[in-house]
């Protein structure tokens, strides 16, 4: 006999993505994009800090968000982090990138002299082995289908926000919501 999973409501889950300077150690979040349940996309380039001055030029030519624009038409981060704390008080928040945008945006927050209001968690921690599985190719179709653009942090948020409501029901309608920015 085969068992079927059901889900009586999908819950869609809030998606925060980050670009950052660079790949390893040393680097520092430049772009945060949060996809809400409600179809809200928010955005903020974040001006990097004083002591951030580690940069490479393979994320940039990645992201292409370069220093300038980022000096130009970045946040500081104090403000960055009281709105994405007034965004998301006491909500969880999923990411495909736990690891690395924990680390991000403990940073954000500890040199913004703030304390981070909400939980950030692993998307993949709300699928089970087969959708684990399934998440690649799916992100993949979830590509193709919209024609999103990979790379920059709203966008992405979109794609992980699409790619989990896919992989638990693959009838939903992905060119519904919000464009990315």
């Amino acid at each position: 006999m085969k068992w079927v999973k059901a889900r009586a409501l999908v819950e869609t889950p809030i998606i925060l993505d980050i670009e950052a300077s660079g790949f390893g150690s040393g680097s520092y979040p430049i772009e945060i994009g949060v996809a809400m349940p409600d179809g809200q996309l928010y955005v903020w380039l974040v001006k990097p800090h004083e002591d951030w001055t580690h940069w490479q030029d393979s994320a940039e030519q990645i992201h292409g968000i370069s220093r300038e624009q980022l000096q130009r038409d970045g946040q500081p981060l104090r403000e960055v982090a009281d709105e994405l704390n007034e965004l998301l008080a006491g909500k969880t928040v999923f990411s495909d990138g736990w690891g690395v945008d924990r680390g991000w945006l403990a940073l954000l927050f500890h040199d913004a002299g703030v304390l981070q209001g909400f939980k950030l968690d692993a998307i993949y921690g709300l699928l089970d082995e087969d959708e684990l599985e399934q998440w690649g190719t799916n992100r993949e179709k979830v590509l193709a289908i919209t024609g999103f653009i990979p790379h920059r942090a709203g966008t992405d948020a979109l794609i992980i926000q699409k790619t989990y409501l896919y992989t638990i029901d693959s009838e939903i309608d992905l060119l519904n919501g919000p464009a990315p920015v």
